[in-house]
């Protein structure tokens, strides 16, 4: 009889909290190595190279040593594919991104390659040629010897060694310098055998393809030693016929299965790793749209093996507490116990007709067992390689240094929560002295402390030198900077302690250029911190009461979800009857006798008493805010749980995912008038915000929505959802902060004001004039991007700024330029921009610049 490990109940992780897996490839874009040599010589071969100064390590991109660049023996033909230049990772990674270059050596060089292709390989032996997501092998190369190009891997690479092979369509001499980019495959899995997927048959007749589409091993009625799309970083959507990826069909993302081809009621997949390892978790992520039959396995029963071929006889059984009330997709954790093996053998049992997965990850540490079969660790990288045997003779000393170290865990474990305590009564009387008197004076205190009511803020204060140190590691400030700021300091304690209220400047409309004010955070129950307001501006509205109605629950449907955060959920709902709702001045994007598009902004019920207060704070304000370039709030469902606030929602999505799709038409000048109109609408909006003091944090095109006849609104839905989670960067696990879109006093001091709004503004001003084809500063990684914004304070003329669109006039890129400037006091307001933005400032300039285009 089988010893069985029955786990009665597995632990759910609900909709509501960010459940991940092992890589996110929006992140995962680290360079591996070959310009910083963290990647050896010895590591770098090639098939030939003409001479000693062209062999395989002088191929380092960006780099000219040597003669400049690898450079095979003899010219490349069309049908030879002999040629490669190949790299020993050493151990297995997450590769999403490739770089290559040509030999340019100082002007003397003029080869590179027009096209290349990838194979790779996790063991050595079995290699495997890369294919994008439609099947094509070839990536497009250079067209110079001197300029980089970046190519995205869409599925990403997992293995150990790459090689780049050289492809022309004519006979020629090629050389090459690359890089690559990701990070170290946490997970060890080396392949996974699973039953392929199936077709599920909609009721309209439409057929949903289920099978793991870039799977890289053998496939046939099963899939054998090869990973695929349960590896590929990718989460599936709630609505599984909807798809993250553009250009390709409904059901992609996810690999389904259906019971009535598994008479023994479960589905069972074979994961094998890279070595014995010690599991802790696995993490499935699973569809459950119930209406149509697809639901989460109800129990999962997991086999171990080690190196022998036996499946030991122990096994774990884990039976689920299934949610038939919420259809969202969801990742599903499986203790599995610290178990040591090198093979995992699981039976996932059906619950309904039809079972979806889109992410499989685990969690695990490598066994301590000397194993020869694992590469050295090479300098800089992180691996798991097995800890060497304990010598025994030192058993004692070994002890007692142990006993030594729980001591002092123990005792800092004691200071830690003790200052929590202290950290939380500290709190309270903030949250306290705020909720008694909101008005609160406008000083200089606020460049570097802003408040929220259920947390402190992720911005650097100046009375918390471990939040400044935040920054100092990420960015060690100058004494420069630091003496500035700690001038302020002073000037603060010293205007407190002479009861001064310094004034905000205004420009010549009388309107505060930018606002310095302490901040009250708003939206940030959602998922965003849009809309931050000066406390003393919260005071004068929410003193009003709300002009909006409630609105019966029972005439809302439910569509999709939008996005998440901590406390809540996006929808997109159709609302029946919202038109009785309104302001007869305010007329909704709507069909006749069709229902309303809307987004509802939903608070879990069991949210803390801070939370339900900031959301209820947000309708208040929300309600007095009446523009027509910012989302208004249509009515509120708050007299039971869960709370709800209902806004506009516009029939083109965002501006980022609009403008991303549209293709550059140099024959259709139309398009061009229609993103004059959109960024003057844009800067409209933020200057109504402005005028009230409000601080937006947030500007970019995911934050704009778009309706019909080129409609912009100004929203807040960019930092919950999913697809944009690349856009933002997590500091030590709490402030997530949209750095590449935020000024530099933004960054480095926590300072937030209309002026650093302006920056925003510029930021988005470049993504539409790029079509949102990339991210701001992509080719910098986080860390830089945070590097740079300490030029920028130190003024030396060495900062980076965006470069110039092509399709944008020289007087548009200045006024861009403009809204960087170092001193906020030098920037323009919104309203001088929304004057730049007029047709006969704006229209004429992108003219010129397309009949420049078309001249050349």
């Amino acid at each position: 009889m089988e010893k069985m490990e029955v786990i009665p109940v597995v632990l759910l992780i609900q909709i509501f909290s960010v459940a991940e897996g092992q890589v996110n490839p929006a992140v995962c874009r680290y360079p591996l190595g070959m310009t910083g040599r963290q990647i050896p010589d010895e590591d770098i071969t090639a098939s030939s190279q003409w001479s000693d100064s062209t062999a395989a390590k002088y191929g380092r991109l960006d780099l000219e040593e040597g003669d400049g660049a690898w450079c095979p023996e003899l010219p490349v033909d069309p049908e030879d594919l002999t040629e490669f230049l190949q790299i020993d990772l050493r151990v297995l990674h997450f590769i999403t991104l490739v770089g290559t270059q040509g030999r340019h050596a100082g002007g003397h060089g003029n080869e590179f390659a027009q096209m290349f292709k990838i194979n790779y390989s996790r063991d050595g032996t079995r290699w495997i040629s890369w294919r994008n997501r439609h099947g094509s092998q070839v990536l497009e190369g250079n067209v110079n010897p001197y300029d980089i190009v970046l190519k995205d891997l869409e599925p990403p690479i997992i293995g150990r060694f790459l090689r780049f092979i050289p492809v022309t369509d004519h006979s020629m001499n090629v050389c090459l310098r690359v890089e690559l980019y990701g990070c170290v495959w946490l997970d060890g899995l080396v392949s996974y055998n699973a039953p392929a997927g199936q077709q599920f048959l909609l009721a309209d007749g439409q057929v949903i393809n289920l099978n793991d589409t870039i799977y890289d091993g053998a496939v046939g009625y099963s899939m054998t030693e090869g990973l695929g799309q349960l590896t590929d970083g990718v989460s599936g959507l709630d609505d599984f016929t909807l798809i993250h990826e553009y250009h390709m069909w409904p059901g992609y993302d996810y690999v389904g299965w259906n019971n009535e081809s598994f008479p023994n009621g479960h589905v069972e997949i074979i994961f094998e790793f890279d070595k014995i390892r010690n599991f802790t978790t696995m993490k499935v992520h699973c569809n459950n749209m119930f209406s149509k039959g697809v639901k989460i396995f109800k129990e999962v029963q997991c086999f171990f093996r080690s190196e022998a071929n036996e499946w030991e006889t122990s096994s774990i059984l884990s039976v689920l507490i299934l949610d038939d009330a919420n259809p969202s997709a969801r990742y599903v954790t499986v203790q599995l116990h610290n178990h040591m093996a090198r093979a995992i053998k699981c039976q996932y049992y059906f619950a309904d007709s039809w079972m979806m997965f889109s992410e499989i990850t685990f969690q695990s540490d490598a066994a301590m067992y000397n194993n020869s079969l694992s590469p050295p660790r090479p300098p800089n990288f992180p691996s798991y390689d097995p800890t060497l045997k304990i010598d025994r003779s030192h058993t004692r000393l070994l002890i007692g240094c142990l006993v030594a170290i729980i001591f002092i865990l123990v005792a800092i474990i004691f200071i830690i929560l003790w200052r929590q305590l202290w950290q939380k009564m500290l709190e309270k009387a903030t949250r306290q002295m705020l909720d008694e008197d909101l008005t609160v004076s406008l000083s200089i205190t606020s460049d570097f402390n802003t408040y929220n009511t259920n947390q402190r803020h992720e911005s650097v204060s100046a009375s918390e030198p471990e939040s400044n140190s935040t920054y100092d590691r990420i960015f060690p400030l100058g004494l420069d900077c630091k003496e500035v700021m700690a001038q302020a300091t002073v000037e603060e304690e010293t205007g407190a302690a002479a009861g001064k209220l310094l004034p905000l400047p205004t420009n010549a409309d009388g309107v505060p250029h930018y606002a310095e004010a302490d901040i009250v955070n708003l939206q940030g129950v959602t998922g965003g911190n849009t809309y931050s307001v000066p406390a003393i501006t919260l005071d004068l509205l929410s003193s009003k009461e709300v002009t909006v109605e409630e609105f019966p629950r029972k005439n809302l449907t439910f569509k999709e979800k939008l996005g998440e955060g901590q406390f809540g959920e996006v929808h997109l709902c159709e609302a029946q009857g919202v038109e009785d709702f309104l302001d007869k001045c305010l007329v909704l994007e709507t069909s006749i006798g069709q229902p309303t598009l809307v987004a509802v902004k939903m608070l879990r019920a069991d949210a803390n008493k801070n939370a339900r207060n900031d959301f209820l704070k947000e309708i208040k304000i929300m309600s007095r805010l009446k523009d027509p370039n910012i989302i208004r709030l249509l009515a509120v469902c708050i007299t039971e749980d869960p709370l709800c606030m209902i806004t506009e929602y516009m029939e083109n999505g965002d501006l980022n995912q609009f403008l991303s799709r549209q293709q550059i038409d140099t024959e259709q000048l139309i398009i061009y008038s229609d993103l004059r109109y959109m960024a003057a609408q844009i800067a409209s909006g933020m200057r109504y915000l402005s005028s009230l003091n409000f601080v937006h944090r947030d500007l970019a095109t995911r934050n704009c929505l778009v309706g019909r006849n080129s409609t912009i609104k100004i929203a807040d839905f960019g930092m919950s959802r999913n697809l944009y989670s690349g856009d933002y960067y997590r500091i030590q696990g709490r402030a997530v902060l949209p750095i590449r879109w935020m000024s530099w006093e933004s960054i480095l001091m926590g300072k937030f004001t209309t002026a650093s709004d302006v920056w925003a503004f510029g930021v988005t001003l470049w993504e539409m004039l790029t079509f949102c084809q990339q991210q701001p500063y992509s080719e910098m990684s986080d860390e830089q991007v945070i590097e740079n914004t300490g030029e920028f304070f130190r003024d030396k003329g060495k900062q980076v700024y965006l470069p110039q669109p092509v399709i944008c006039p020289d007087t548009v890129y200045k006024l861009m330029l403009s809204c960087w400037k170092r001193e906020a006091r030098d920037r323009p307001s919104f309203h001088e921009i929304y004057q730049l933005l007029q047709p006969e400032s704006f229209s004429r300039d992108l003219s010129w610049c397309m009949c420049d285009q078309l001249q050349n």
